[in-house]
């Protein structure tokens, strides 16, 4: 079989392992021939690929980011975007498609499948946003990465008695926040799932001063919202999946918290600093493993289908049932972090 696979939007820790496990077993256990697509669904529409070959995915398990690049084009609003890439599979007589991404590009995978082209998905996201799955890859080093920061922001906070608030990624689902502000003893916790009131967040740090505390982390998932009319919210621009630009809810929270209570505060934005770098020996192994079982259900014409982790094991799921909903917080978890706030 002749199989391409693609990486499509934000870049995340342990797509190069997933790339390496489909052209490890797909070569050397399957005997097929694997074609890289250049920088997500752009690569499919123009046609742009390359050969992997096992000398080409050496030395890639470690390595943050993707080959083959990235980007968040969407082959469905291109007018002829479906036949562009039935033609350009054609052409190089591929069997199918494998497709590793998140809601996006899963979501367009699942309407091209629909559209009757051999097409599977791989999950990824730091956001751990997809449902079908129980985590995704890339989350665990992202909330690493962000435990790590608030540990060092903690000493500083402490030292010069301000309070630091720290903004995470996590556009509509807040776990990241959730989980590195729980490992990292943060003293707030703002996400998504529940618009924030942020008398309520200056009182908690109020009650700190009150208790001889004189400082606080407050984190915050860059989606997060204030209760409606209770601050200033700014829009941005709009992708091609229709998607805000996020950014700027830790700034905003730095103005009004320092206005509110009088006391030094400071902002901090992680960003893409959680997306980069070494992935998480977890990270290298769930994505090895779902590497495999794409492949795996590739050679078996398992098309429509994603391996996805359920409870300890890889199953294949109906690609639709990712991309049918957001994987949120529930407010139980929420209710967990709570006990520690302020």
């Amino acid at each position: 079989m002749r199989i391409g696979v693609l990486t499509g939007g934000g870049d995340c820790p342990g797509l190069n392992a997933v790339i390496r496990a489909i052209v490890r077993k797909g070569v050397d256990h399957h005997g097929h021939e694997i074609f890289g697509f250049r920088d997500g669904w752009r690569g499919p529409l123009e046609g742009d690929c390359e050969q992997l070959t096992i000398e080409s995915v050496r030395g890639i398990l470690p390595r943050g980011g993707t080959i083959l690049g990235s980007s968040r084009t969407n082959p469905l609003k291109r007018e002829d975007g479906v036949e562009a890439i039935r033609r350009n599979m054609e052409s190089l007589s591929l069997d199918g498609l494998i497709a590793i991404g998140g809601e996006d590009t899963l979501g367009a995978a699942a309407k091209l499948h629909e559209a009757g082209l051999p097409v599977l998905g791989v999950p990824k996201t730091i956001d751990n946003d997809l449902a079908a799955t129980d985590l995704t890859f890339g989350f665990d080093t992202a909330v690493q990465v962000a435990t790590e920061a608030i540990d060092r922001l903690h000493t500083t906070a402490e030292s010069h008695h301000r309070n630091l608030v720290v903004e995470v990624m996590g556009r509509h689902a807040g776990w990241i926040a959730l989980w590195a502000g729980l490992a990292g003893g943060a003293d707030v916790i703002l996400v998504p799932e529940r618009p924030f009131d942020i008398e309520e967040v200056c009182k908690l740090i109020r009650r700190r001063h009150e208790r001889g505390r004189y400082f606080a982390i407050v984190v915050v998932a860059e989606g997060a919202v204030p209760i409606e009319g209770t601050m200033e919210i700014s829009d941005g621009e709009v992708d091609e999946f229709g998607h805000v630009r996020l950014g700027g809810i830790g700034q905003r929270l730095e103005r009004e918290i320092e206005r509110r209570t009088g006391f030094e505060t400071r902002a901090t934005v992680l960003g893409h600093i959680q997306r980069g770098g070494t992935p998480t020996a977890f990270d290298r192994v769930l994505a090895t493993r779902l590497g495999v079982a794409a492949i795996d259900a590739a050679s078996e014409r398992r098309w429509g289908t994603m391996p996805a982790l359920r409870g300890m094991r890889i199953e294949l799921v109906p690609l639709a049932d990712a991309v049918r909903e957001l994987r949120t917080v529930p407010i139980e978890d929420l209710e967990v972090a709570e006990v520690f706030f302020g």
